[in-house]
């Protein structure tokens, strides 16, 4: 009779920990993107091409159960738009490219919605800070023409698969879509804004 209960104890416990074996673990994360850049107006009209360039992020997360979690990140994050126009000192006009370099924090709901919890959404808000905007034709500073802050929300989808006990690699699809003007001055009646998309790479390590 002991033998069957030490068994279905042993089930037990070993059930309970495979349950609650993320509860309270702590995820940081180095990654590394290809962006994809443009701007728009609120309801989606774009006249302008896409600009292609790079992010590099930190992050962390904090797992309330083996399927919640909280994720926030820093990123050197690369927007902007291709094929503008700018004008010199003589009002001549070039084609360029616009570059707008933020530094972003997104702070996300996660989900590990499969059951070996390799899948993950993200969702939730972010606030960018501009650190420099430049021309690509003229090289220009032109980081006065842009406000100083963006906001939006940030959303993603990944998968992460295990390479050891602590340590995971990860890819995911990661986009942005700004909710606030870019520019100081605005002689349009719709809001202009940024969106971003991007596929990231990274590694990931559990700190116990």
């Amino acid at each position: 009779m002991k033998k069957p209960l030490l068994f279905i104890l042993f089930i037990v416990l070993g059930l309970n920990s495979a349950l609650a074996q993320r509860g309270g673990d702590l995820q940081m994360g180095l990654s590394a993107g290809l962006n994809l850049s443009n701007v728009s107006t609120m309801d989606g009209e774009n006249n302008t091409d896409p600009r292609i360039s790079f992010n590099l992020a930190a992050s962390g997360e904090y797992f309330f159960s083996e399927s919640w979690a909280i994720r926030a990140k820093l990123i050197y994050d690369n927007k902007g738009w291709a094929n503008g126009f700018i004008e010199d000192n003589n009002f001549n006009s070039y084609t360029t490219d616009f570059r707008l370099n933020y530094i972003t924090l997104p702070v996300m709901a996660s989900w590990h919605f499969s059951q070996s919890g390799n899948w993950y959404l993200n969702l939730g808000p972010y606030v960018g800070f501009l650190i420099n905007a430049t021309d690509s034709e003229l090289g220009s500073d032109v980081k006065e023409v842009f406000n100083n802050t963006d906001f939006g929300v940030a959303f993603g989808i990944g998968y992460a698969f295990d390479i050891s006990r602590d340590t995971r690699l990860f890819v995911e699809y990661d986009a942005q879509t700004g909710f606030h003007e870019i520019f100081k001055i605005n002689d349009l009646d719709q809001t202009i804004r940024n969106g971003r998309s991007s596929v990231n790479f990274g590694v990931l390590f559990y700190l116990n």
